[in-house]
């Protein structure tokens, strides 16, 4: 009810201050008749002075009087015309501005009732987004998190809320703020000492710093088997040019790592970048290679090596032509031929994989982006 009395009250302002100047009378118009009456006065009196002096006689001041007096009658006549023509004109203007400026609010009013919800409750966003958190924006609800860790800085899940928000964000340095309160709330760890770690290696853009690499040693100090901190430690070595260092590292991790784990694939597309084969035999193979298969292949030379790697892809191949709907599969197969340096056949296994998955399956399309990445374009 408060909103249409202002809103009554505002128009009523709007519309006055327009129709204000069409009421008010110009006293400066321009009243021709008028002036010719008063010039004619003064020759009356300039008449009668004349007289009074003798300067004329009492007949002609008589006949200039009769003259001047029949002036001002016609000048008087056609002054009362043009009031009466311009009174009706003025009345015209105001009354086509008076319907003017009341038609706006009446006709928008009147569409808004027919077509408007005037019945409908006041929504304010911060009350909707109080309401339904869920469907207020991400940068609203990092600012109210903000607002409340800056009245709460001790609420240590508030700071594990926020940590990954702004990990996602890319706001790098407020995640090891972020991360620094929790240790000191809830005390050391090692998932968040190695996620600290990550959180400078973001801010340095991708380089493993000296910061950076204390943080994962102290993770590593804790647990010696956290993933993260082992993936990003064996990063740095890689870094600093001791590949070998590196990819030991990260053979290590994928033997102490659980098939489930995420950083498996991590591991293994840091193996295949550094160049690293012996991973696609890992990945190709169907089952994990038995300990004297491991002494025979250390064993080979490097071309039997080879041949031994591209007969284990050429056996996950002829598995996937009995077994098409083997979505890993496909994968391993791709990668090994991009390792292998066959990108023409990586590319004849994608098409051969959409055709077994359909064009359209919501599988295919997640197996060119994973071509993608490796550089082949479907067609």
């Amino acid at each position: 009810m408060l909103f249409w009395i202002l809103a009554a009250f505002l128009t009523f302002v709007a519309a006055f201050a327009v129709l204000r100047p069409f009421a008010v009378r110009n006293g400066q118009a321009d009243d021709a008749p008028a002036h010719d009456i008063e010039v004619y006065r003064d020759q009356l009196d300039e008449v009668e002075r004349d007289a009074e002096r003798g300067l004329i006689g009492p007949q002609e001041a008589e006949q200039a009087r009769a003259e001047i007096g029949r002036r001002i009658l016609k000048a008087s006549e056609a002054a009362d015309s043009q009031a009466g023509k311009r009174n009706a004109s003025r009345r015209v203007t105001q009354l086509t501005a008076a319907i003017a400026v009341l038609a706006v609010p009446l006709v928008s009013w009147g569409l808004y009732v027919f077509t408007g919800s005037p019945n409908m409750p006041a929504q304010p966003f911060h009350a909707r987004a109080t309401e339904e958190p869920a469907n207020a924006p991400i940068d609203e609800l990092v600012t109210r998190a903000e607002a409340h860790l800056a009245e709460n800085p001790d609420d240590a899940r508030g700071w594990q809320v926020l940590a990954p928000v702004y990990m996602r964000i890319g706001r790098f340095g407020d995640a090891q703020t972020a991360l620094r309160n929790i240790m000191r709330i809830s005390g050391d760890s090692a998932e968040l000492q190695s996620a600290l770690g990550e959180a400078i290696v973001g801010g340095a853009q991708g380089m493993v710093t000296a910061e950076a690499e204390e943080a994962f040693n102290a993770a590593i100090a804790l647990d010696p088997k956290e993933p993260r901190a082992r993936f990003f430690l064996g990063l740095a070595l890689a870094q600093d040019g001791k590949t070998e260092d590196a990819q030991a590292m990260w053979r290590d991790m994928l033997a102490d790592l659980p098939a489930e784990s995420p950083w498996r694939v991590a591991a293994r597309q840091a193996l295949l970048s550094s160049g690293d084969t012996s991973v696609a035999a890992a990945e190709t193979a169907p089952t994990g290679p038995s300990d004297e298969d491991v002494a025979a292949a250390a064993e080979l030379s490097q071309a039997d090596r080879q041949d031994m790697i591209e007969g284990m892809v050429a056996s996950l191949d002829a598995k996937l032509q009995e077994n098409p709907d083997d979505m890993d599969g496909w994968q391993r197969l791709i990668r090994s031929y991009i390792v292998l340096k066959r990108p023409e056949d990586a590319k004849a296994a994608l098409e051969r994989a959409v055709a077994a998955l359909g064009a359209d399956a919501p599988e295919s399309q997640e197996l060119k982006a994973f071509a993608d990445s490796l550089g082949i374009k479907s067609e």
